[in-house]
């Protein structure tokens, strides 16, 4: 699940691996093709996180709603992806967009899918090289979507879940938006009532790099409690951040939890909803 830059390093010439640049803002939505322009990762393709990433908004669905999965299956064949593929995804901000490439790419049936651990900030902090041009297209890949409906929870569930609880829902938002301190993206503050908060960055090290998977076992089964691993659901805003919690709950051995992929931004389109705020 996580490559580490000089590995990444050594398979820059491989056919076989394909690279894909996620970087974004979520407040600055042209950000990721700028520092893409700007400089890369040898070979590595471009990924619109809005447009690639997520779906079609209907003002009801949340800002990052799934995409159909043929859609995305399509994307990934546009750009040489097989099943034997090798992928890996990376970003600049702690790994937040890769780990929502990857979670997808998982969603529809690959396996052989990572996340540059540390990012580009690792990268080029080995004093590793960046190249401005743009790669040269593949031959089409062959994916199939069959996307693993077990994977994701719907606002419907996360609803009867308030009501009867039988799942943990984990917020990776900051602290002070989880308690409605602060909102600086969605109109309204607070969180899910029942949820608990994760902040996905209490996951990386100072280089954002992925922390020991035994510190983070024993940080996540303290927070758990006796919830099991399949039965935690993460959320974020909009379902991007929560990946990344998902992916450190993988990485730390305990597997098997679902994403709520509509998030807080969903949650509160229809104000009948309950928000828990403190």
């Amino acid at each position: 699940m996580l490559i580490a830059p000089v590995r990444l390093r050594a398979h820059l010439q491989d056919p076989s691996w394909v690279i894909f640049d996620c970087r974004h803002d979520l407040l600055d939505s042209q950000r990721g093709a700028r520092v893409y322009a700007a400089g890369h990762i040898q070979g590595a393709y471009f990924v619109p996180v809005d447009a690639v990433l997520a779906g079609v908004k209907t003002g009801a669905n949340g800002r990052h709603p799934l995409p159909e999965p043929a859609d995305f299956a399509a994307f990934l064949n546009g750009h040489g992806v097989t099943p034997t593929t090798q992928i890996v995804a990376y970003d600049d901000a702690g790994g937040q967009y890769a780990a929502r490439l990857w979670w997808l790419a998982r969603w529809i049936g690959l396996t052989h899918v990572a996340v540059l651990d540390g990012g580009l900030t690792k990268w080029v902090g080995e004093g590793l090289p960046l190249e401005t041009a743009v790669p040269d297209p593949r031959v089409a890949g062959t994916v199939v979507a069959q996307p693993d409906p077990a994977r994701i929870w719907t606002v419907a569930d996360v609803l009867g879940n308030v009501a009867a609880p039988r799942s943990l829902v984990l917020d990776a938002r900051t602290a002070e938006r989880f308690r409605g301190e602060t909102e600086p993206v969605d109109p309204v503050a607070g969180h899910i009532p029942g949820a608990r908060n994760r902040f996905f960055k209490a996951n990386l090290n100072p280089d954002l790099t992925m922390r020991p998977a035994g510190e983070l076992r024993g940080e996540f089964e303290a927070l758990l409690g006796d919830w099991r691993p399949d039965q935690v659901v993460h959320q974020c805003g909009s379902g991007i951040t929560a990946c990344a919690n998902l992916l450190a709950m993988e990485h730390a051995g305990l597997t098997g939890s679902k994403l709520y992929a509509g998030s807080w931004s969903e949650w509160i389109a229809d104000p009948a909803r309950p928000v828990a705020r403190g």
